[in-house]
């Protein structure tokens, strides 16, 4: 199978499950050979074996950038999608601790800084590559409660849109991907692990995005001539608006 502008490895953050397991199936079955990254060695020991050789598990907390790419070690990375990220809670910032806060930020914003730091210099040197930010539109709407996690992704949106200068004409493409809600297991902390609740609220009676949907999505970006980039998507169900207008009242002293 010829790849899309001689793509051949590619490297998905969170791919244990959810969104990342979708993505890189897809990349997988489009011919790539695909470096699944993630804590759980159990989740990616099993995808492994539904996809077959060409997922290649690299057990490691995405937060520990030299441990990941020790086990890349030599292999030359065409395709970065960072999609590992992490809401732990939906409660105001005053309410969060001050490790909650502080690992939300480094989960989804320092981390995929961090790695794209290391990956980038050989797409530049090869003059090849694409890279993928997952954000969401939190970092464009207001959702409340859930101020770290906005602002991380808000962050990460703007690093987009600078690396998208400082890599003009280096023959790297970046694409920023900013999904609505998803049909995933990602709100299960927010609420207490309880899977048949979360989707009973977030699920049941509205017509959510699929990760199969994101992955799609990432692959029609992916597929597109080398000097055409997708710079920013955002994706919603048909059914959904992000954002909204609260008016309180006023509560006297």
């Amino acid at each position: 199978m010829s790849m899309p502008n001689g793509y051949r490895n590619a490297v998905v953050t969170g791919a244990s499950r959810g969104i990342g397991a979708a993505i890189a199936r897809r990349l997988v079955a489009e011919g790539m050979t695909v470096h699944g990254v993630a804590r759980s060695g159990d989740g990616l020991a099993a995808l492994a074996q539904d996809v077959g050789p060409a997922f290649i598990p690299c057990v490691a907390d995405v937060r520990d950038v030299e441990a990941i790419m020790a086990r890349l070690d030599g292999v030359e990375i065409d395709v970065l999608v960072n999609n590992a990220g992490a809401l732990s809670s939906v409660r105001p910032l005053v309410e969060q601790s001050a490790e909650e806060t502080e690992a939300v930020i480094a989960l989804n914003l320092t981390a995929p800084l961090q790695l794209m730091r290391r990956v980038l210099p050989g797409m530049i040197a090869r003059q090849r590559g694409h890279v993928f930010n997952l954000t969401s539109t939190a970092g464009r709407a207001v959702l409340p409660g859930t101020t770290a996690y906005a602002a991380a992704k808000a962050g990460l949106s703007q690093a987009c849109h600078v690396l998208r200068h400082d890599l003009a004409g280096a023959g790297v493409r970046l694409t920023e991907i900013a999904p609505a809600r998803v049909e995933t297991d990602f709100y299960l902390d927010s609420f207490g692990g309880d899977s048949a609740g979360l989707r009973e609220k977030l699920f049941t009676t509205q017509r959510a995005l699929t990760p199969e949907d994101v992955a799609a999505t990432i692959w029609a970006a992916l597929s597109l001539p080398a000097h055409a980039d997708i710079s920013e998507i955002v994706i919603t169900s048909t059914d959904q608006a992000a954002g909204g207008q609260v008016f309180a009242q006023h509560r006297s002293s």
